[in-house]
């Protein structure tokens, strides 16, 4: 996860708001869903999304960042985009009523519920080298979330390789923006059992890295398990 910098200071709203002022609960009952599944912690995970199905992330036990990323199952150059979804909302971080836009400007994904409150779009994926630079020389073999990304695909074989691997959504991360526009890894602001739920716009593929991290507190130090429910349309 790299720190970045603007030229120019940038005041952002503080955490606190951010996460009240955007909650919102999902009317799905869990017993309707088709598929329920719990990812255990620091584990990679692919599975396809088709139009209309929602997604539910659950944060099992807090404080547990859930790195993501999108592609388009029937055209796997189309990708989540960071900069088309931060320039179509107009913020920086991503909460209910939130549209995942792709490279080609077209809505992915819908976020129709979320008990967080906010989720990061800048932090980035952990990485061997990121892990050197902001930690320590013998941190690089740590498990990482960009490892995960690259075994989840090679292991799956549908297309996908290490140049598809692009700047992925941090859900349940706290990444605030310093007014001196850094970036600070900080105290997560999710808790046990929350969730955020999307909904696919198009036939997806979900790549998800439930974050290894043990050297900021993205995940508490203590990397934990998360719940992934999917429902059929008009579920």
């Amino acid at each position: 996860m790299n720190t970045m910098h603007t030229a120019t200071p940038t005041a952002f709203p503080s955490p606190a708001c951010a996460a009240t002022a955007s909650l919102r609960e999902s009317r799905l009952d869990v017993a309707s869903a088709a598929t329920r599944h719990r990812q255990p912690a620091g584990e990679p995970y692919l599975a396809e999304i088709g139009a209309g199905q929602i997604v539910r992330i659950v944060d099992l036990e807090g404080n547990q960042a859930v790195d993501a990323l999108f592609y388009n199952r029937h055209n796997l150059a189309e990708h989540y985009s960071m900069a088309e979804t931060l320039l179509h909302q107009g913020g920086i971080y991503l909460t209910s009523d939130s549209v995942l836009m792709s490279s080609q400007g077209r809505a992915m994904l819908t976020i129709v519920a979320d008990t967080c409150g906010r989720h990061d779009t800048l932090g980035g994926a952990c990485a061997a080298e990121s892990n050197t630079v902001r930690y320590a020389l013998q941190k690089k073999f740590m498990h990482s979330c960009r490892d995960n990304y690259l075994l989840a695909i090679a292991d799956a074989g549908i297309g996908l390789g290490k140049r598809d691997l692009v700047p992925n959504i941090n859900f349940f991360m706290n990444v605030p923006v310093t007014p001196q526009g850094g970036l600070q890894f900080a105290d997560g602001v999710s808790g046990p059992g929350k969730y955020v739920e999307l909904r696919a716009e198009m036939d997806v593929w979900m790549l998800l890295s439930n974050c290894p991290q043990l050297n900021n507190p993205c995940n508490a130090y203590e990397p934990t398990a998360i719940e992934l429910i999917v429902w059929n349309p008009c579920a």
